[in-house]
């Protein structure tokens, strides 16, 4: 099996240009492409799990969206919405599929990851084949949303990787049941140690500035635009939810069932926001959407 390949895309927003980098996984000239993108604060190292599962198959493509990880930072905050994430994608798509005629593009969206997927597959002519909605919908709970806002505000110092990673594993607990070497690896992926020593998020703080500025009418305005998005989607859609999710009701979760691609949905027992896809159980279920 190929090891994984760092590679990156130079990307432009209205204040200049950035470096989104990436991951990849598989055969590179597989015409069969997935693109795997994360939540609002993880990275695309979440997906090494998946990605090696589907490499079989797949050429996998795990970004760090702009803001995270090993790619670039915006130099105005007020920049890191899904449109900014849309067009980033979209010259990545064009990257990977440069040399390749045959090129057919699945989508794995985890929460964030899912909304860059719903807008971009909600496009006329777009490329999405398959789309996978992972704990993620039109509609957004508003106590859910302000505990990540504030989360994501947060700028935490720590002295030593093991109080980092013990944060990092407390906050996430609604990702399930993980093992120690889980938990160390979700932790490991998301932090980063700086030239004092010292360990923190490997995020731009900037990425609060979206949630800080959010009213009740820009709320309302983006749950229809959300919706006009899913209705407007018509490739195959599975909607992931953890049951115990308090980002995606299960009501919205059935009603996204009946309207728009009309998503086969599936729940996951135990779990909250979000499903890892870290589990063989999980893993299977992307399977045998995507592939069969």
């Amino acid at each position: 099996m190929t090891a994984a390949r760092i590679k990156s895309v130079q990307c432009c927003s209205p204040t200049g240009l950035h470096q989104m980098s990436y991951k990849e996984w598989g055969d590179e000239n597989s015409p069969n492409i997935l693109i795997c993108a994360h939540g609002v604060t993880r990275v695309g190292d979440d997906f090494d799990t998946l990605a090696r599962a589907l490499s079989d198959h797949y050429r996998v493509i795990c970004p760090d969206v702009v803001g995270r990880g090993r790619s670039g930072r915006l130099l105005d905050g007020r920049m890191y919405l899904v449109p900014q994430y849309v067009s980033d994608m979209v010259t990545l798509i064009a990257r990977v599929t440069a040399h390749n005629e045959r090129a057919q593009i699945d989508w794995f969206g985890t929460s964030m990851g899912g909304l860059i997927g719903m807008a971009l597959a909600s496009l006329p002519f777009n490329p999405v084949r398959k789309l996978v909605l992972n704990d993620i919908g039109p509609v957004l709970d508003p106590a859910a949303l302000l505990r990540i806002g504030d989360y994501i505000g947060q700028e935490l110092r720590f002295p030593d990787f093991d109080t980092a990673a013990r944060f990092v594993r407390e906050v996430s607990q609604s990702f399930g049941e993980h093992t120690d070497e889980q938990w160390h690896k979700l932790a490991s992926d998301v932090l980063r140690q700086e030239a004092d020593g010292q360990w923190v998020r490997h995020y731009d703080m900037g990425l609060a500035q979206p949630f800080r500025s959010a009213t009740p009418e820009s709320a309302q305005a983006d749950q229809a635009a959300l919706w006009a998005c899913y209705d407007a989607i018509r490739c195959p859609t599975l909607l992931v939810r953890g049951a115990n999710s308090d980002l995606l009701s299960h009501d919205t979760a059935l009603e996204m069932t009946g309207r728009g691609p009309k998503a086969r949905l599936v729940e996951i027992a135990n779990v909250g926001h979000a499903p890892t896809f870290i589990h063989d159980d999980q893993v299977a279920i992307a399977r045998q959407f995507l592939i069969g």
